[in-house]
């Protein structure tokens, strides 16, 4: 498969998480490696080195987009790190790198990664993480996984369309 063709598909979340939540990501990232799925990342700690961790125990693509000004930030399983300098605003490049993005946890860092997935019309699959409502009625824009594998399919199946 050429560099084009392969699927992305972003995982986020927190990089602070419970363990749940990384054995969730974990899961995750094995099951997007098995799929043939690179995962991109945010390439810190949390949920982002859960999912790496787990994709490169697949024999998986790794790539982590890093908020900071050096490489040696990423977690131990990023294979591809992106410095980029930017902090926050990295998170553009995180969604926008991907055909979907599968969200587990997360606090503020994660909702703008949805609302900017969301907003250029990238999937979001959530595993235990913010839902959107407007008006008190949910807009159901992030959908809901069961399970991790629930997760990967459901990403995959949207991100191939």
């Amino acid at each position: 498969m050429s560099g084009n063709s392969r699927l992305i598909i972003a995982v986020i979340g927190g990089s602070q998480c419970n363990a749940d939540e990384a054995r969730m990501a974990e899961k995750v990232g094995r099951g997007l490696a098995k799929r043939g799925a690179v995962v991109v990342c945010g390439g810190l700690s949390g949920v982002m080195e859960a999912a790496c961790r787990g994709a490169q125990a697949e024999g998986g693509l790794t790539i982590g987009i890093l908020p900071g000004d050096s490489r040696h930030s990423a977690n131990p399983y990023v294979q591809l790190p992106i410095v980029t300098g930017m902090g926050y605003a990295r998170n553009v490049i995180v969604v926008k790198s991907a055909q979907a993005v599968i969200a587990i946890g997360g606090s503020y860092g994660t909702l703008s990664e949805i609302a900017h997935a969301l907003q250029s019309g990238i999937p979001v699959i959530g595993l235990n993480t913010w839902s959107c409502a407007r008006e008190e009625s949910p807009d159901k824009l992030v959908i809901p996984a069961t399970d991790p594998e629930d997760a990967v399919n459901k990403a995959i199946s949207l991100a191939i369309g």
